[in-house]
């Protein structure tokens, strides 16, 4: 019989939101967010920083490894907050890469490179698309062969998140018939990076070219194909969980401006138009939130998270453009240029 799922929060997962919030309140400039989104930085090293140091980047690493040791829950709790706050850092990419060694990755793989990830010194990210189709390609044109000194990796992955960033490459690619990832460092001869751009300029995207890059033997992960399935699952609950802070950070900004807004002598949110809005708002958000954080308990089993990954991904986006809509809709219209936070 499966465990049962708890859908409130633990008082340590409540502890770890409201820490969380406090600090990303204090830290976040949505000015700053702006200008970084306008170039190539896009990564808040403070901000980066002081989550390293609260030991949020390897929360679902083990400790073995100089993570947490803690569930994908808890991660979801992190990831909600920094989609609140639009927090510039490359956790999702790193949470992917690691998830991709841990799964796939012998102890020694993982020994060497999951503790530099979980401190927060190196950000690494998964190289997994070659097109535009939102799913992993059957067989990908990325190959990897073998050369006299180990293997020879040939190929071009798109819409790597923080691409530019990133100093090591967690890369999918084809060998004969099977899937392997190559753990490759951004220095490495061959390697080039092409920023590119994205429809959320917040968080940046790139392609990345592999022209005859040299691989060791010992950063090949054979068979990987379902390590790099769960890595993108991995992914998705992530982003669901970011939309979920995101679409909360719509409701309050909502409800907080109809009841200060004054028209025709009343708040706005006392007409029924408005109240109407706000109340549909806030069924899309809560479903939105039960779907994330059943997805986020459900991951680490492959049948379930058939299910529960798609269903989240879907809910929570609708979800999040519903709110980000119906905000801009309450709050006159003023909401819909890039100087305005909504």
């Amino acid at each position: 019989m499966a465990e049962a799922i708890s859908f409130i929060p633990s008082d340590e997962q409540t502890m770890l939101r409201s820490t969380l919030e406090d600090f990303l309140g204090a830290k976040v400039d949505y000015d700053t967010v702006r200008d970084m989104s306008t170039g190539t930085a896009a990564i808040d090293r403070d901000i980066w920083a002081g989550l390293a140091e609260m030991g949020l980047i390897g929360l679902h690493i083990p400790e073995a490894f100089g993570g947490g040791g803690y569930s994908m829950r808890e991660v979801a709790v992190v990831c909600e907050q920094l989609g609140r706050f639009v927090t510039p850092v490359p956790l999702l990419s790193s949470v992917m890469a690691a998830t991709a060694v841990l799964e796939g990755g012998s102890e020694d793989q993982q020994g060497r490179f999951l503790p530099a990830i979980a401190s927060g010194e190196r950000i690494a990210t998964l190289a997994a698309f070659e097109s535009a189709h939102g799913r992993l390609p059957d067989a990908a044109e990325t190959i990897v062969s073998e050369s006299g000194e180990g293997f020879l990796l040939t190929g071009t992955k798109r819409y790597v998140t923080d691409a530019v960033h990133a100093d090591v490459f967690v890369v999918s690619a084809r060998r004969g018939d099977s899937t392997v990832l190559a753990i490759v460092d951004s220095g490495s001869s061959g390697v080039t990076v092409t920023p590119t751009n994205s429809l959320d300029a917040t968080r940046p995207l790139g392609d990345v070219s592999f022209a005859d890059v040299v691989v060791a033997s010992d950063d090949i992960i054979e068979e990987a194909s379902g390590a790099l399935a769960r890595a993108v699952d991995v992914g998705v609950v992530c982003l669901a969980a970011e939309q979920v802070g995101g679409a909360q950070w719509c409701l309050d900004t909502s409800v907080e401006y109809a009841k200060n807004r004054y028209q025709f002598g009343r708040p706005i949110g006392s007409f029924q138009a408005i109240k109407h809005r706000c109340a549909d708002m806030l069924v899309a958000v809560e479903h939105a939130r039960s779907a994330a954080w059943y997805a986020a308990a459900t991951v680490s089993d492959p049948e379930e998270a058939e299910i529960s990954v798609p269903l989240a991904k879907s809910v929570c986006s609708d979800a999040f453009v519903k709110a980000a809509g119906d905000t801009i809709q309450i709050l006159g219209g003023i909401g819909f240029t890039w100087e305005h936070e909504a």
